[in-house]
């Protein structure tokens, strides 16, 4: 019994020692809620997640709209560009007199003589040649622009002239389509005024499944990116296209990474339009009843600079101008629930769930009776 009492209390000894070196999944709860130093901190902010938290990151992801960004006025007429084919056909009323060498178009008691003139693409200096009349400046020029023009130079050499001018092959009015699409393509801009998904239903749709496609319009100097389900869901967004527009289908699947005491540790994807935390949580298998501390709910993130009012001054921020940021949750807190059905979670976020302090002293006994256990069996053999 003496020896017994002799290797219990060795066995504990080497226990307690050992306990601050258990093996961890990752950090307790009181290793972030302790005071920290700012030397510790360093550029890390801890932010309590809340209800105004959640709203005003919210509404910093739900402001880049392209309704917003581009407007939804469709351009009023196209214009005109170097590299446009255009028609010209120049009708002259009887007796003609200067194109008269035509063939007729007989009416019902007179006569219309027609001069349909070849085909010609507009120079480099925008302009395109017109029998007795030279050179007419196209390029910046809607088709009715045009033929007033022209008429109005062959007014006192033809007689009564009309004029049609049209749009055979158009190379400036049209918007670029690439990406994952079916075929890329340059779409044509008409009067009809076609919209984004008019131009993306124009080169067969998107090669992805809708919800993992995000859209980038480029107009510009303006580069803004939304992703399709987004445009589908709200009209506004389906904005009309001008010249010159870029449309980028993205396949850009995006995903947050699980670690700690939650079902499963592993990268989740996620939909383009988003996920909130509630769902995050309950896409890892929620949290492990027997080993988790639902008070240590952490997510880790690089945020913008202007995203918040941070807790702790001065913010220093990475390279690139963001500022690590650790957000806390605690579920015990009932209120919290409602929170996390708000919070936003964004593209390569680190979730982490602590384990509770019972996991260590599990652990803690595990360790004791693996070292007295084999003792005792010995001394009773």
């Amino acid at each position: 019994m003496h020896f017994l009492r002799i290797a219990l209390a060795t066995g504990c000894a080497a226990a307690l020692c050992a306990c601050n070196t258990l093996p961890s999944t990752g950090f307790l709860k009181r290793d972030v809620n302790r005071e920290i130093t700012a030397e510790e901190l360093g550029s890390v902010q801890i932010v309590d997640v809340t209800e105004p938290v959640a709203q005003r990151l919210q509404a910093g992801r739900s402001a880049h709209l392209f309704s917003e960004a581009f407007g939804d006025e469709p351009i009023a007429m196209p214009r005109i560009g170097a590299g446009d084919v255009l028609e010209v056909s120049i009708w002259e009323a009887p007796p003609a007199s200067l194109f008269g060498t035509t063939f007729d178009l007989r009416g019902a008691s007179t006569a219309t003589r027609m001069a349909g003139l070849p085909e010609q693409m507009v120079s480099s200096e925008g302009q395109i040649n017109v029998p007795f009349v030279g050179h007419v400046a196209a390029a910046g020029r809607s088709l009715p622009q045009i033929e007033t023009d022209i008429v109005e130079r062959l007014k006192g050499r033809a007689n009564d002239p009309q004029v049609l001018v049209r749009l055979i092959r158009n190379a400036t009015s049209s918007a670029t389509v690439v990406g994952e699409v079916a075929s890329s393509a340059l779409v044509p801009i008409t009067p009809r005024g076609e919209r984004l998904l008019d131009a993306l239903a124009a080169v067969g749709g998107v090669r992805q499944p809708v919800n993992k496609m995000t859209i980038q319009m480029t107009r510009g100097d303006i580069v803004q990116a939304l992703p399709l389900d987004s445009i589908i869901r709200d009209p506004k967004q389906n904005i009309p296209l001008h010249p010159g527009d870029v449309v980028t289908a993205m396949f850009q699947p995006l995903s947050f990474t699980a670690l700690g005491a939650t079902g499963k540790n592993e990268e989740v994807n996620f939909e383009t339009q988003g996920i909130t935390l509630a769902q995050a949580l309950a896409r890892t298998g929620g949290l492990l009843d027997n080993q988790s501390d639902a008070q240590g709910i952490y997510i880790f993130r690089f945020e913008a600079k202007d995203a918040l009012e941070w807790p702790h001054q001065p913010v220093a921020t990475t390279k690139d101008g963001r500022v690590p940021v650790i957000y806390r949750l605690d579920l015990k807190n009932p209120a919290s629930l409602f929170v996390a059905q708000d919070f936003p979670m964004t593209n390569r976020d680190l979730l982490y769930v602590s384990n509770a302090p019972a996991t260590q002293m599990q652990k803690f006994l595990n360790l004791v009776f693996t070292v007295i256990y084999p003792i005792y069996a010995v001394k009773n053999f």
